[in-house]
């Protein structure tokens, strides 16, 4: 069996960045990574370079920041209130996920002042390239449940136990 779409792959990978850097590695954190190929689970760059393997394989993938998380936008470094903020003791580096026209994403103080906060809306791996060391574990067909999800789910989860994003 080979990844292709309705289909769940289980997978090791190492993510670096371009001076090789270790940004992630899921051997090193005991969780494989489990998705539904098709349904935009992962960056679509890496899941394009997945589609067709097969369990065993290794392959070696990088993406440009177009495939990954995108180019650096400086646009989206702004000045907000520091009452935009759950919390008064904002140090630069720490980092919020709030709602966003998309989804959530995620906030990063760069600088502090007297009543506002200078912030970056960038996802933190903008403008890089990225490289996915992967090793495919496992592909199995995909449940109805997950399907009717768009994601896997645990094991013995049934059709009835779960709503169909379909339909909602």
């Amino acid at each position: 069996m080979t990844i292709a779409p309705q289909r769940v792959v289980t997978l090791h990978y190492v993510l670096s960045d371009a001076e090789g850097r270790v940004l992630d590695d899921s051997r090193a954190r005991y969780k494989p990574l489990e998705y539904l190929h098709g349904h935009g689970n992962i960056l679509a760059g890496l899941e394009d370079a997945l589609a067709e393997r097969a369990v065993g394989d290794q392959p070696s993938v990088t993406l440009s920041p177009a495939q990954a998380y995108g180019e650096r936008d400086e646009a989206l470094v702004r000045e907000v209130g520091r009452d935009a903020f759950p919390v008064s003791d904002l140090e630069p580096g720490m980092r919020f996920q709030t709602p966003g026209d998309d989804g959530p994403e995620i906030v990063t103080v760069l600088e502090t002042r007297d009543d506002s906060v200078l912030i970056d809306t960038n996802h933190p791996l903008a403008g890089q390239s990225l490289t996915y060391r992967v090793e495919v574990l496992d592909i199995r067909d995909a449940t109805r449940a997950e399907l009717a999800k768009g994601h896997p789910l645990p094991p013995g989860t049934t059709p009835d136990e779960v709503e169909d994003k379909k339909m909602v």
